[in-house]
C-alpha cells in the first residue's frame, strides 16, 4: 500500500519534534519513523517549523492511518466473509493514556 524508504528508524524518530513522535508512537500500525520524517521536512517546507507544521503532519498521519485501517478491513472481510470484529464492535483506536490515570 505505501512505499517505505531506506534509513535508520530510530535516528529518524528521533529527530521528530515530540508531538510528532507522541503519534508515530500511537499509530495503530508501524507508521515507518523514515517515511515520517520525509514527510516531516515536506511540512517544515511548507510553513516553517512551526505548530501548525505538526499539526498538519498530525492530520494527514490520522487520514493515512484511516486508509490503513479501510484497507486491513476490506481484506478481512474478503477472506472472512464478516466485518473487522473490531470495527463490528463500535471500537476505537486507544491513544495513549490520561493525565490523571494511575498505573495499578
Amino acid at each position: 500500500m505505501w512505499r517505505r524508504y531506506d534509513g535508520d528508524d530510530w535516528e529518524a524518530f528521533d529527530v521528530l519534534p515530540p508531538a510528532i513522535r507522541q503519534r508515530v508512537a500511537e499509530h495503530a500500525y508501524d507508521a515507518w519513523s523514515v517515511n515520517v520524517m520525509v514527510l516531516w521536512r515536506h511540512y517544515r517546507r511548507l510553513h516553517g517549523r512551526t505548530p501548525r507544521a505538526e499539526r498538519a503532519l498530525i492530520r494527514y498521519l490520522d487520514y493515512c492511518e484511516r486508509l490503513e485501517r479501510a484497507a486491513f478491513a476490506a481484506r478481512y472481510a474478503q477472506a472472512y466473509g464478516a466485518a473487522l470484529p473490531h470495527d463490528a464492535a463500535g471500537a476505537t483506536i486507544l491513544r495513549g493514556r490520561s493525565a490523571d490515570a494511575s498505573v495499578r
